[in-house]
C-alpha cells in the first residue's frame, strides 16, 4: 500500500478533509497557506493566499463551491473553492480553532480560543445573508462561560438541530442554533483533539490526549465503544466501507526532537468498530499524525502529520476482501 505523499507545506499539518465526491482533500498548517488538492493522483489544485498565520482548521461545503478557514491571525476566511479568491473575512478578538459548514451549507460556525482576557465563543453566521458577513454581526453568539472549558474541536448535528463541541477538560457538549446549551457528558478525561461524525450522523468519534477514542451515539451522547492505546490520540476517522476506525496521534510535539520514529509510534492503527480489537498499523510520518479521514467511499484514506506531509493511502485488495472472523 504505497502512499501518494503530498507535500506542499512547510510546517505541520493541522487538518485535512475531503469534500462530499471524494475528488479533492483541503488541507490546512501552521505555514498560513491552505491548499487543494487532487485525491486521485496528489496534483495540488490551488492556494488559498490571505492568512497571516497559523491555519488551525478548514471545511468544504456540500457542493464543492466554499471554503471556510480559521486562523491563529483572529480571522475567519470564507473563499470561492473554484478562483480561490476571498469572498469575506470575519476578525475576531482570538485565533478561531474550529470552523464547519452547515449541511445545507447555508450557515457556518466558528470557534475562538480564550485568550488575552477574551472568553471563548461560538458564531453562527448564514451566508445568504450578505449584511452578516459585511458587518461580521453573526445570527447568534454563544459565550462559552467559566468553568467550561474552551472549545478544541466542533462539528454541525445533523439537520442543523445542534453544534456539537469538544473542549480541553474533556467535556462534550451540545448547543442549538439560538445557543441554548442542551446537554452535555464528560466520558474523557484529557482534551477532546478531534471529532468526527459517521457518514450518517447517527453517531461521532472522539480523539482524546486521555489516549482513548471513542465512539458516541449522536442524539443521546450514550457511549458506545472505546478505542485505547499508549499515546495520545490528535485525530479519529470512521470507515464507510466496512466497521472498521483509524487513528492517528502519537506523544506530544514538543517531544518529537527527541524520540526516534521506532519509539515515537506515529503509524495509523486501525480498530474493528464492533470488537474494538487493534487489526492493522501503517507507518510513515515522521512525526505525530495530527489529523486523518477516510475517504468517502472508503476505499482509501488520508493522514497529515507534524511532518508538513498529507500521505493518501489507497486500500490494496486484501483490506477490502478482509473480513473479521466471529
Amino acid at each position: 500500500m504505497k502512499p501518494i505523499m503530498l507535500h506542499g507545506h512547510e510546517r505541520s499539518i493541522t487538518q485535512i478533509k475531503y469534500n462530499r465526491e471524494g475528488d479533492l482533500i483541503f488541507s490546512a498548517a501552521k505555514d498560513s497557506q491552505p491548499n487543494v488538492w487532487y485525491s486521485l493522483n496528489g496534483e495540488r489544485l490551488g492556494t488559498f493566499v490571505g492568512h497571516n498565520g497559523a491555519v488551525w482548521c478548514i471545511d468544504c461545503n456540500w457542493d464543492s463551491t466554499k471554503v471556510l478557514t480559521g486562523a491563529a491571525d483572529n480571522t475567519c476566511k470564507l473563499w470561492d473553492c473554484e478562483t480561490g479568491a476571498q469572498i469575506a473575512s470575519l476578525k475576531t478578538n482570538t485565533a478561531v480553532r474550529t470552523n464547519g459548514f452547515s449541511y445545507s451549507g447555508n450557515l457556518i460556525m466558528y470557534s475562538t480560543d480564550k485568550t488575552m482576557g477574551f472568553p471563548c465563543e461560538i458564531f453562527i453566521f448564514d451566508i445568504r445573508d450578505g449584511s452578516q458577513l459585511q458587518s461580521g454581526n453573526p445570527m447568534t453568539k454563544v459565550p462559552i462561560e467559566s468553568p467550561m472549558p474552551k472549545i478544541t474541536s466542533a462539528i454541525w448535528g445533523p439537520n442543523e438541530e445542534f453544534i456539537l463541541t469538544g473542549h480541553d477538560g474533556g467535556d462534550l457538549n451540545q448547543f442549538d442554533l439560538k445557543g441554548n446549551w442542551i446537554k452535555g457528558c464528560k466520558d474523557h478525561t484529557g482534551q477532546i483533539n478531534d471529532i468526527q461524525a459517521y457518514k450518517d450522523y447517527s453517531m461521532f468519534i472522539t480523539a482524546s490526549a486521555d489516549q482513548t477514542a471513542r465512539l458516541f451515539d449522536m442524539e443521546t451522547f450514550e457511549p458506545l465503544k472505546m478505542f485505547k492505546t499508549e499515546r495520545p490520540v490528535n485525530s479519529a476517522a470512521i470507515s464507510t466501507l466496512h466497521e472498521h476506525v483509524v487513528l492517528g496521534g502519537g506523544q506530544d510535539a514538543s517531544m518529537v526532537t527527541t524520540t526516534s520514529t521506532r519509539i515515537g509510534k506515529f503509524d495509523a492503527r486501525f480498530y474493528h468498530l464492533v470488537f474494538e480489537e487493534e487489526f492493522g498499523r501503517v507507518k510513515g510520518h515522521f512525526g505525530p499524525i495530527n489529523s486523518i479521514a477516510f475517504h468517502p467511499d472508503g476505499l482509501s484514506y488520508s493522514s497529515g502529520g507534524e511532518d508538513g506531509y498529507v500521505r493518501v493511502h489507497y486500500f490494496d485488495q486484501n483490506y477490502l476482501d478482509f473480513n473479521f472472523e466471529y
